[in-house]
């Protein structure tokens, strides 16, 4: 007898132990997918975005600032609690994402939602905050998150608490104290302007599709008496510290190239205030008085290594062009034999770069920081640092 023929079951009926089909994911869409090439990669733990919202203390009169608010599981609960929301996207298709989730609903009122990059975007023009709340996006994470955190530091009034989900590493680069490992010119920036805190841990399974680095949340809240100088002294100042981090302090600043920026900027320095060169340094330039202190400087070594492995590799020389090979062995010898007009004074440029080379060999000695490491200093010994610098006309910016 044969067997019957079997009817194949049509692949789009249902059956009884079939799953139900729940549809998308709360807060995502199917129409459009997530672009990981600027960084989409959305929180999907409402765990997570509820903790992160409690952290920020959010008060019924607040004004925040979400930057990358994605398809909303922040912002939904942000409108929750704050006045208004200002949610700031790059991605016209996430906005009209968050668009449709608050439309019709007492929120809407309540959010402005603004097309752009934000670290692009002049913040001045964006309605006064007092808030931040940011999950970061993952392309190029660390330079957005600099970016991010310094341009909201640099506010003549800075947001009173910013809670920030950052790259894992980039957290710990924030927090982390003289003697570690990594401890850097970021640290160094960001605690001297902020108090600084790590939060938690989020693992990158939280994430939809998920990325291939953990991140952290850290709460950073702007110091209310801050030392009054200026930002790009201070950092030009760390720039040079930095490059070689686990070497002398002597080692980062007598490198040929260092001196030369230094010389450049002394010059530039003298000559819009002339009044300030003192008669010392006066007389040194026309040669009338040599410190014992520059018998040996003929001796002293360039040290000009590059920077070794997890030393930070910031090239504070990138707007030197042409400064190689031997166009720069001629732009040298021309530069040694020109004049330069320091006052009323025409003055051999020779003798204004061994000013500058006894100039840092005083502030080094002064401040005893010349055996000093940048990985062990501190923002005390910093501040000392530039002080004596101001003091003697070297500047950074």
């Amino acid at each position: 007898m044969g067997k019957s023929k079997q009817v194949k079951r049509n692949s789009n009926s249902k059956s009884p132990y079939q799953k139900p089909d729940r549809g998308p994911p709360v807060g995502t869409s199917s129409i459009f997918k997530f672009n990981t090439k600027i960084g989409q990669h959305i929180l999907k733990n409402v765990a997570i975005a509820d903790a992160i919202v409690t952290k920020a203390n959010i008060q019924p009169n607040d004004t925040v600032l979400e930057v990358g608010p994605g398809t909303g599981i922040l912002t939904t609960r942000i409108l929750e609690k704050a006045k208004k929301v200002v949610a700031v996207e790059l991605d016209p298709r996430m906005a009209a994402e968050l668009t449709c989730r608050v439309q019709g609903t007492p929120s809407q009122q309540r959010l402005q939602i603004i097309l752009g990059d934000f670290v692009k975007t002049d913040i001045g023009n964006l309605p006064p905050f007092n808030i931040c709340i940011s999950n970061t996006p993952y392309q190029a994470r660390l330079l957005i998150s600099s970016h991010l955190i310094f341009k909201l530091l640099s506010l003549p009034r800075p947001p009173q608490t910013c809670i920030l989900m950052v790259q894992r590493e980039f957290a710990l680069r924030l927090i982390a104290r003289p003697g570690d490992s990594l401890y850097s010119r970021l640290s160094v920036n960001a605690q001297f302007f902020a108090r600084i805190s790590h939060i938690m841990k989020v693992s990158k399974n939280n994430f939809k599709p998920p990325p291939q680095v953990e991140s952290s949340v850290v709460r950073i809240e702007p110091k209310a008496n801050r030392p009054s100088i200026s930002w790009e002294e201070w950092d030009g100042m760390l720039r040079i510290c930095f490059v070689r981090k686990n070497k002398t302090l002597r080692a980062s600043w007598m490198p040929s190239k260092v001196r030369a920026m230094i010389e450049r900027n002394w010059i530039t320095w003298a000559s819009m205030y002339p009044q300030n060169v003192t008669e010392e340094d006066s007389n040194f330039l026309l040669g009338k008085e040599i410190p014992d202190q520059l018998c040996d400087a003929e001796t002293d070594e360039e040290m000009d290594e590059p920077p070794e492995a997890g030393e930070d590799n910031d090239d504070i020389f990138a707007n030197e062009a042409g400064n190689s090979g031997e166009g720069s062995v001629r732009a040298s010898a021309v530069s040694e034999a020109a004049l330069v007009t320091i006052g009323v004074n025409r003055v051999p440029r020779a003798m204004v770069a061994k000013l500058i080379l006894l100039k840092i060999r005083r502030i080094l000695d002064q401040t005893g920081l010349a055996s000093g490491r940048a990985m062990k200093c501190d923002e005390n010994d910093f501040l000392r640092l530039l002080h004596a610098c101001n003091a003697e006309g070297i500047h950074f910016s």
